[in-house]
C-alpha cells in the first residue's frame, strides 16, 4: 500500500503520540508499505511553527527533510499538476495544505492516512 501522511500523522508518528489510531500506526510501521510525505506538510509544519501555533514541533521544522528521511519515508514535491488540481477542487474547504494533498492523493492514487473526515467528501481513500 502506498500511504500519503497527512501532516498531524506525521508529527503524531514522529513524537510516538497515542493520538495516531493503531490501523494507522501498523499500517505505517509496515515494512511492505510506502510512506510519503508531501512538501505541503514541509510547508505546513514550517509555517505554523514560525508562527507559534505548533510549538512542540520546532525540532521538526528546523529539519523537515532529515526528520522525513530518517523515518525511510519518501518525500512528494509539489508539482504543477498537483496544485492545479488543488486549486480546482470543489467545495469550501479553504485549507490549502489539505488541498494539496487531496489533490497529490487523488493525482497519485495514495492513500491518506487522517483522521480528518473533510477528506472523505473529495472521495480519496482515507486509512485512520
Amino acid at each position: 500500500m502506498r500511504l500519503l501522511l497527512d501532516t498531524h500523522a506525521l508529527l503524531w508518528w514522529l513524537d510516538g503520540d497515542r493520538s495516531l489510531s493503531k490501523k494507522a500506526r501498523a499500517a505505517i510501521g509496515d515494512e511492505d508499505n510506502t510512506i510519503v510525505v508531501s512538501a505541503a506538510s514541509a510547508w505546513e509544519i514550517t509555517t505554523k511553527a514560525r508562527l507559534g501555533k505548533l510549538p512542540g514541533a520546532t525540532a521538526v521544522a528546523a529539519d523537515v527533510v532529515g526528520s522525513v528521511s530518517s523515518q525511510g519515508f519518501s518525500s512528494l514535491d509539489i508539482t504543477m499538476l498537483h496544485a492545479q488540481r488543488a486549486g480546482r477542487l470543489p467545495g469550501e474547504h479553504r485549507d490549502p495544505f489539505d488541498r494539496v494533498l487531496i489533490a497529490q492523493a487523488q493525482l497519485e492514487d495514495l492513500t491518506l492516512v487522517s483522521n480528518d473526515s473533510v477528506f472523505d467528501a473529495y472521495g480519496v481513500s482515507r486509512l485512520w
